[in-house]
C-alpha cells in the first residue's frame, strides 16, 4: 500500500514519527508521500524524508498560504531540486471555501507551480475546494502539454471529474469516500477509470470510518482502500495492486 498524501510535519504525527512509521510498515505500506504546505513546512520535510527509505516529499505552497508564501516559479524549482526524494510539486491550487488568501494570489501561486512542474517534469498535486470552474480553466490552458496532474483528496462533481479526465488527470481517494453522506462521491469514483485512481489519508485529517474521531495516520489507509475496492467490485489485493502501480507510474518509479 502507498499513502500518496500525508502531512508528517503536522502534530500529532511529527512528535511520534518513529511509531507512525512502524505502524505504517506493519500494515504493509511501502511508500509515504509527505506533502509540503508552506516554507516552514518544507524545513521539516527536508528532515523527515531522511528518516526512512519509504518516505518521500514534495515542495509546494497551499492556497491558504498564498498571501504569506507567494513564491516564484524559480523558487519552486530551486526547492524541488533539494533532493531526489522530492518527487512532486504541491499541494497547490485554489480554495474559495475558506478564502484564507486573496484569490488573485492563489491564482498566481497556482500558475507558478504549474510552470515549475512543466520545467521539472514532476507531478502537480492539486487542491481544489469550491473552485471547480477556475481550477479547470487554469489547468485546461495546459491541455496540450505533458503536465501530470493529481487531484488530491478529490471530492468534486462527476462533471468536474469528466473534464479533468480529458486532461489525463489522476484522482486520489481519501477517507471521505467512507463517510455515510458521501454516496455521490462514491458514484463518481465508480465512474473514474481504475488506471486513474490512487489513495491517500491526508493525515492527520479526515480519519476514515471506523476511525472517525481519531487523529488520522498513514496506517489507516487500509480502510479507504477497502471501501474503494468495494466501490470498484474488486478484491482488496487487486485494488492495492492497481493503486500502487498507478502511483509508481504517476511519480516515475520503475
Amino acid at each position: 500500500m502507498i499513502d500518496s498524501h500525508c502531512h508528517l510535519d503536522h502534530e500529532p504525527l511529527f512528535q511520534n514519527l518513529n511509531e507512525v512509521i512502524t505502524r505504517s510498515k506493519d500494515v504493509g505500506i511501502t511508500k509515504l508521500l509527505t506533502i509540503c504546505t508552506n516554507l516552514d513546512s518544507f524545513e521539516n520535510i527536508k528532515k523527515i524524508i531522511n528518516l526512512d527509505p519509504i518516505i518521500y516529499g514534495t515542495f509546494g505552497i497551499h492556497p491558504h498560504d498564498a498571501d504569506k508564501n507567494l513564491v516564484s516559479k524559480d523558487k519552486i524549482i530551486e526547492n524541488s531540486k533539494y533532493s531526489e526524494k522530492i518527487i512532486g510539486i504541491g499541494e497547490s491550487g485554489l480554495d474559495f471555501y475558506y478564502n484564507n488568501s486573496d484569490k488573485n494570489n492563489q491564482v498566481k501561486s497556482f500558475i507558478n507551480h504549474i510552470e515549475a512542474c512543466l520545467e521539472l517534469k514532476k507531478t502537480l498535486i492539486v487542491h481544489s475546494r469550491n473552485a471547480e470552474k477556475d481550477t479547470f480553466n487554469i489547468l485546461n490552458q495546459y491541455k496540450n502539454t505533458d503536465i501530470r496532474i493529481l487531484m488530491h483528496c478529490f471530492t468534486g462533481s462527476h462533471d468536474f471529474a469528466k473534464k479533468l479526465l480529458d486532461l489525463n488527470s489522476y484522482f486520489s481517494a481519501s477517507g471521505i469516500i467512507t463517510f455515510k453522506n458521501s454516496s455521490e462521491l462514491r458514484e463518481t469514483f465508480s465512474f473514474i477509470p481504475n488506471d486513474k485512481i490512487i489513495v491517500e489519508t491526508d493525515s492527520p485529517f479526515l480519519a476514515p470510518i471506523p476511525m472517525r474521531g481519531k487523529k488520522n495516520e498513514p496506517s489507516f489507509i487500509r480502510y479507504t482502500l477497502e471501501k474503494l475496492a468495494e466501490i470498484k467490485k474488486l478484491t482488496l489485493v487487486k485494488m492495492d495492486e492497481i493503486t500502487t502501480n498507478n502511483f509508481n507510474k504517476l511519480f516515475s518509479f520503475k
